[in-house]
């Protein structure tokens, strides 16, 4: 019975306990002039994803994305929208190997969609065509901060 009770212990936990906007930021600095250009703005996209535990098999997770919608021609900022969406998830009994890749993958993928949803009604609210953010391939992501992090001590020396 106590056999059954340390197995049962030992799987493997993965639960959401919380998604939340930690920070949203919406700039619109030539308003109301910039609503009357016709030119189509050039969007530059920067994505950032962190982690930290907060407690024991606790942890939050943290998408970040800054976008700036500029008119080239008239080097003029159409607006900026910085989002933060963050998720609170349960994680326990998951080998120490494998745990980043939960946090750098599987959380940022569930957290994504959320975050396409506020930028998307941010931008419709603040006058402008709506923005709809590509999908992001994390696996990717985390992969190059893994390659990019392996390197980086070898460029030290």
């Amino acid at each position: 019975m106590s056999e059954a009770a340390t197995t049962e212990q030992a799987q493997p936990t993965f639960n959401i306990e919380k998604l939340y906007v930690k920070d949203l930021s919406l700039e619109v600095p030539h308003a109301p002039s910039i609503f009357l250009e016709r030119e189509a703005p050039q969007i530059d996209l920067q994505l950032n994803t962190e982690y930290s535990a907060i407690d024991a098999g606790i942890y939050e997770v943290i998408i970040t994305i800054t976008l700036t919608a500029k008119l080239t021609a008239k080097d003029k900022i159409m607006f900026l929208i910085e989002a933060k969406q963050a998720g609170i998830f349960h994680v326990q009994n998951i080998p120490s190997a494998e745990l980043e890749p939960v946090l750098g993958v599987v959380c940022p993928n569930i957290l994504y969609p959320y975050l396409r949803e506020v930028v998307t009604d941010v931008s419709v609210r603040a006058g402008f065509a709506p923005v709809l953010l590509n999908p992001v391939n994390f696996e990717a992501l985390y992969q190059q901060q893994q390659q990019a992090q392996a390197a980086a001590p070898a460029t030290k020396h």
